[in-house]
């Protein structure tokens, strides 16, 4: 008889509450976990215990998680290390792969992600689907459903991305904010050569003129006011692997001119320093603007430009593409499911209706986001019409009234503007009633009116009554 090795995990983190949260998720799956909160008693602990898997905050109060890794890896060399780290330490966590982490996981933490990391431990990717999946430990879940989608204009994409990765060309990548432009250049980097490599993401719309040349290049220590210490710059920490440059449209114009002697020459200067040091960085960049309506209206350097521009990948946004989405919200919902300890099956007719008529303006993050947020007010086995946001079910409840609004009325009723209107005001209020479960405030902010201004309406077109106010009782 096979006994199953039982995985055992070490959390080391200063956060009591959440090593507390952490433990007791992975222990009702079946792992064995250890949590302690200081880098010593970490430390410690690995000299008494053996671990197949340590996540291990960077910021503990008496160590940094890079020194407590040195230290395990000397005790444990085999077990792997995750580096947990705010964003603004992602520069110092990829410094951590480079001296042995397995990866860094990007601050706030769902335990969900642990859970994934964890069953990932052994996977392999299998070579006989067209598209197989590396996904960086550190995503938040979207990546998996965004290969989800069936689209023609997607299929277009994924074959796109398999033409391109093996090359070493630079890729401009369009979309909407929130279509995934920063998955598809993880995913290009992921099925490149360098692939072993670290994937540096730059967002350059929070960069201003001042911050940009040593965000890109790195600064030495006492090269202007503030630079206290040495700073390694993004392209540095992206040699041998790939820097992707977000809203690359963003960057000042003068910056633009020191970033295109880069890609020139592959050669950067760190600021305050006279040595020209050689890089080998694959560039992806994104953007939600044309560059080169950009440049033409002189925002964007043409010469820059030209550069970026060996290969372009568009990405509709959902709304061009309404088959993807309700296999991507099943997908976010499979993943929530789990996150919540719930068993939800799925939308009911309504709730897929209304998903699927949506606009979408914020994208796949949007989505993903009303997912979470519906799956957390569930309490039942599908998710109803109540549990959704209200801009959805209000923006449902127009596009509904606006195609009744346009179907021929009644000759008797064609010239009764007013009749006309107080239906149309009586239906609308009747439906969202009955969407918040007669909930009086909720429907009056739905309808942007005070309650007064709603009550006053439920009495002109007698909502009021005995059996009607029992009907809308809160």
């Amino acid at each position: 008889m096979t006994i199953k090795h039982q995985i055992k995990v070490l959390i080391i983190d200063d956060d009591v509450n959440l090593g507390k949260l952490l433990g007791e998720y992975l222990t009702k799956h079946d792992y064995i976990v250890t949590v302690v909160h200081s880098g010593k008693s970490g430390i410690e602990t690995c000299k008494k215990n053996t671990y197949d898997y340590i996540f291990c905050d960077y910021r503990l109060g008496d160590k940094t998680g890079i020194e407590v890794m040195d230290a395990i890896k000397d005790l444990l060399p085999e077990t792997k290390v995750f580096i947990i780290t705010a964003y603004s330490d992602v520069k110092i966590a990829v410094n951590a792969i480079k001296k042995g982490a397995a990866d860094f996981i990007i601050k706030p933490l769902v335990p969900q992600e642990l859970l994934t990391i964890l069953k990932k431990g052994s996977y392999q990717s299998n070579a006989s689907t067209p598209f197989p999946v590396h996904q960086k430990m550190h995503e938040t879940g979207e990546t998996e459903g965004f290969w989800s989608c069936s689209s023609q204009v997607m299929k277009e994409v994924y074959d796109e991305i398999n033409l391109i990765s093996p090359t070493d060309y630079s890729v401009i990548i369009y979309g909407e904010s929130g279509t995934g432009k920063e998955m598809i250049a993880r995913a290009i980097h992921q099925k490149s050569k360098r692939k072993d490599h670290p994937f540096i993401p730059l967002d350059c719309g929070t960069l201003s003129t001042e911050l940009a040349g040593s965000e890109l290049f790195g600064h030495i220590k006492g090269s202007f006011t503030g630079a206290v210490n040495d700073k390694v710059g993004h392209f540095e920490l992206a040699n041998k692997g790939t820097l992707f440059l977000d809203e690359i449209s963003n960057l000042p114009l003068d910056v633009q001119a020191a970033l295109l002697r880069v890609v020139q020459e592959r050669t950067f200067r760190k600021i305050g320093s006279g040595v020209q040091e050689p890089v080998d960085v694959r560039i992806i960049v994104a953007s939600n603007e044309n560059l080169q309506k950009a440049y033409q209206a002189g925002n964007f350097r043409e010469d820059l430009y030209h550069r970026f521009n060996e290969f372009k990948i568009s990405l509709p946004p959902l709304r061009e593409r309404r088959e993807d989405i309700l296999p991507i919200a099943e997908y976010f919902l499979s993943t929530v499911n789990k996150e919540l300890d719930k068993d939800i099956a799925g939308f009911d007719a309504e709730v897929k209706k209304i998903l699927v008529n949506y606009t979408w303006p914020g994208n796949l993050r949007e989505l993903k986001n009303i997912i979470r947020r519906t799956a957390l007010l569930t309490r039942d086995n599908l998710i109803h019409k109540y549990s959704l946001p209200e801009e959805l079910i209000f923006k449902d409840r127009i596009a509904s009234v606006t195609v009744s609004a346009l179907q021929p009325v009644e000759k008797t009723n064609a010239t009764d503007l007013k009749s006309f209107v107080a239906k149309t005001q009586k239906d609308i209020i009747i439906d969202t009633l009955h969407s918040v479960n007669n909930n009086k405030t909720k429907a009056a902010t739905i309808l942007n009116i005070d309650r007064k201004t709603l009550y006053n309406k439920l009495r002109e077109f007698g909502l009021l009554s005995k059996k009607s106010d029992e009907m809308f009782s809160e």
